[in-house]
């Protein structure tokens, strides 16, 4: 790589948690940053869910980089044993993080492609000599482009969740119903959404956290003291069957919060507030002709009516702006081949995730790295705290400090599967309980030997 584009900034796509904490490692290696999000504010896909509270505790979920950062400002960090909403998160957090990186943050900046200045993806010559070209549509509507060292997308996976249909295509009518469809938890706090689901039939497809939380805020609002809930029931759709894990732990799980809520969900089914359909794999929506959704399996099984659909089914990676990099991604997971093996969710939970950095997220693509929520493609198990890491490794990597870019600094211990970002949202009895997601008792240490430590399981509500 040339002088002249060593000088030029490292492109961080998205001002989430993980892109702002690789602006703040950047900025600690004395590298320029040019954070691109297209979101209005800091932590624009946090705040789409801010209603919803972490399992994570503050102290799990402060990059040090970022904090040494802030520390200047006056800011004063949470407390850590307190478990915070993802709009405290965006607010407390990550919106003061981004404030202090000023110009080096640009907003309403969406990005539409990447590539190397003059070479497309077929093109060997110098190719690893020439600087990125970012293409992005400003807030205006206006295309334009930056040139850069290196790129990092932490885009996360928020903006492409995974449709209801069982083959991982969407069902065959579900587009048509996307009026009666949301593939969010709702906030059943604001009084136009309560109104869409009170005293209504809904069916919530999904096994994971999100569908616990749809089916207890559910169940909350069936039997809310104001009536106006009376009616409200849950029709719980889940493509395998009913095990003795299928509500996690209970009191006896790792991650307590986690599993007082699948406890909960348990209680909506106990209670008769939702009834669970196993085996059933989505093919079809059907519109009757008053407006409701009639749901057919593949196996030809048609359930009863209902007035609103949840989709709950994961996340998925919006590669489409990367089509001219050449990436190394895991046929299955869509993950950088060296760490999908560490992530595969049939062998590992967000605990048992070896910390990785930029040895495993290394692309045939010189430079170019996925990081955060986006590097494990289509896997449920994220951390912050090892997105933290990985931004920590690429930083040093970038810098010439190949020791401390191979150096793991950070260790996770074995948790069990944290299947998205923390959903609980009773922090009185989680603060009862103790621990958080993918948390240990030991308190947080990041340094050379650390301690145990937890953080944000996705952002995937």
């Amino acid at each position: 790589m040339s002088e002249t584009t060593t000088e030029l900034p490292v492109v961080v796509i998205g001002a989430g948690p993980a892109g702002l904490a690789a602006a703040a490692h950047l900025l600690d290696r004395d590298i320029t940053p040019l954070v691109l999000e297209a979101g209005p504010l800091a932590g624009a896909a946090v705040r789409e869910w801010a209603h919803v509270r972490l399992f994570s505790r503050w102290g799990e979920l402060v990059d040090p980089a970022a904090e040494k950062l802030l520390a200047p400002t006056g800011w004063t960090k949470p407390a850590e044993d307190t478990y915070p909403s993802g709009g405290d998160w965006a607010e407390r957090y990550l919106q003061p993080l981004a404030d202090v990186l000023g110009e080096q943050v640009r907003y309403g900046a969406r990005v539409t492609g990447v590539s190397r200045t003059g070479r497309d993806r077929i093109v060997d010559a110098d190719r690893d000599t020439q600087p990125f070209v970012v293409h992005y549509v400003n807030a205006g509507g206006r295309e334009q482009r930056v040139l850069a060292r290196a790129v990092i997308d932490a885009s996360g996976t928020w903006s492409t969740p995974g449709p209801a249909g069982g083959s991982g295509l969407a069902a065959l009518g579900e587009k048509a119903a996307a009026d009666r469809t949301t593939y969010r938890v709702p906030d059943l706090k604001d009084p136009a959404v309560r109104a869409r689901y009170a005293g209504k039939r809904t069916a919530v497809i999904g096994s994971g956290a999100s569908a616990f939380t749809a089916l207890a805020h559910l169940a909350d609002l069936a039997k809310s003291d104001d009536g106006q809930g009376a009616g409200t029931h849950a029709t719980w759709i889940l493509r395998r069957g009913i095990s003795g894990s299928t509500f996690g732990g209970g009191e006896a799980d790792q991650l307590p919060a986690r599993g007082a809520l699948g406890s909960a969900a348990k209680a909506a089914v106990d209670g008769g507030y939702a009834d669970a359909v196993t085996g059933f794999r989505t093919d079809t929506f059907e519109r009757t002709d008053d407006g409701h959704v009639i749901l057919v399996g593949e196996d030809g099984r048609r359930l009863d009516p209902v007035d609103e659909v949840i989709v709950l089914t994961g996340f998925r990676p919006d590669l489409s702006f990367l089509d001219e990099l050449r990436l190394g991604l895991d046929e299955r997971l869509q993950a950088p081949v060296g760490l999908a093996p560490l992530i595969d969710p049939n062998r590992h939970s967000c605990g048992t995730v070896y910390p990785h950095g930029v040895g495993e997220l290394a692309h045939p693509e010189k430079d170019v790295y996925l990081v955060g929520m986006k590097s494990y493609g289509r896997a449920p198990t994220f951390l912050a705290l090892t997105g933290y890491e990985q931004v920590r490794s690429i930083a040093a990597h970038l810098a010439g400090d190949h020791e401390a870019a191979a150096r793991v600094e950070l260790t996770l211990p074995e948790t069990g599967v944290c299947g998205g970002a923390g959903l609980f949202d009773e922090p009185a009895a989680a603060e009862e309980t103790g621990g958080g997601c993918c948390a240990a008792p030991a308190s947080l240490t990041i340094g050379a030997a650390p301690a145990s430590s937890g953080g944000w399981c996705g952002g995937r509500h």
